[in-house]
């Protein structure tokens, strides 16, 4: 099986993961749960928790064990989405080539569909724990439960959020290169760095290979938000499957505009070349399928 093969395939088996943990779409909350489920089921790559997947393969683990935290991962990536698309936030109308959440549902139904996708992350992460057959089962899902918590949080994805919020009304020559790569180290990488290490964590993984993959991950995320910072200045609607110059309408400093092009090119293939470096040393038994997603997603077009 090709590449493109097995990826449509993982796509595909994760779906089904997913739809088995949503909210059923009935009673009072009828709406709210279709305004999560359109949300979760508009498509998108599965990144996260395929990654979580692939290193809990690369380690020897057992997938039926990471099923609840693959899910709890792609909700709480879709519920920061859905609140970055608001109007108060980026607004967004279209996201993964449809509508977003409050532009069919409205402005309220998306924040609860937010904050409900959020309570049901943890709530399917700890589901996991009725599946653990030992104590050091128990373990390393309480070890996976901290990181998810600690990766989404005030020191990760949130306070990223926050800074990115906040640094939409600093002049420009107030964001800083610093003040920049802290944004994408916690808004975007945290959330990559997480499923890598939970995936390891359920298989067992030493604590050295853990450091390694939030290394790794760290780089694979800053890669990944400089691409998506060029992609917004060079890609479509129909390509990217959302409004591309919504940086610049949102007078955003970016890491192209604060660096330029030429140099965001060579930066993201500097970061992508030392993880999958890193990566391939990281276990005897290689992930072939692993590396080709890291290089896909840096490289991708969409």
């Amino acid at each position: 099986m090709n590449f493109e093969e097995r990826l449509a395939t993982e796509v595909t088996e994760i779906e089904e993961i997913l739809r088995r943990y949503l909210p059923k779409e009935e009673g009072y909350a009828k709406t709210v749960a279709e305004a999560a489920n359109y949300s979760v089921l508009a498509g998108g790559k599965r990144l996260r928790p395929m990654l979580l997947l692939e290193c809990c393969r690369l380690f020897g683990g057992k997938e039926e064990l990471a099923a609840p935290f693959l899910a709890a991962v792609e909700f709480i990536h879709t519920y920061s989405l859905v609140h970055d698309d608001l109007p108060c936030m980026d607004n967004d109308e279209y996201r993964r080539g449809r509508k977003t959440t409050h532009a069919v549902y409205g402005e309220g139904m998306a924040v609860l569909a937010g904050d409900a996708l959020l309570n049901l992350a943890f709530e399917t992460a700890a589901s996991a724990f009725q599946l653990a057959e030992d104590e050091t089962q128990l373990k390393r899902m309480a070890r996976a439960m901290q990181i998810l918590s600690a990766k989404s949080g005030i020191g990760g994805m949130i306070g990223g959020q926050c800074a990115d919020t906040q640094a939409e009304d600093f002049p420009p020559e107030q964001v800083t290169q610093e003040l920049l790569l802290y944004i994408h180290e916690n808004k975007t990488a945290a959330m990559i760095e997480s499923p890598m290490m939970i995936g390891a964590v359920l298989a067992g993984a030493a604590e050295e290979k853990l450091a390694a993959l939030e290394r790794i991950g760290s780089r694979i995320g800053l890669a990944f938000q400089i691409r998506d910072d060029i992609l917004d200045l060079t890609s479509s609607l129909q390509e990217l499957g959302k409004q591309t110059g919504s940086d610049l309408k949102n007078h955003k400093v970016t890491y192209v505009s604060l660096n330029g092009m030429e140099r965001s090119e060579k930066e993201v293939r500097r970061l992508s070349e030392e993880a999958l470096e890193e990566l391939m040393s990281l276990s005897e038994q290689r992930n072939p399928f692993l590396e080709c997603l890291v290089e896909d997603l840096i490289t991708r077009k969409k």
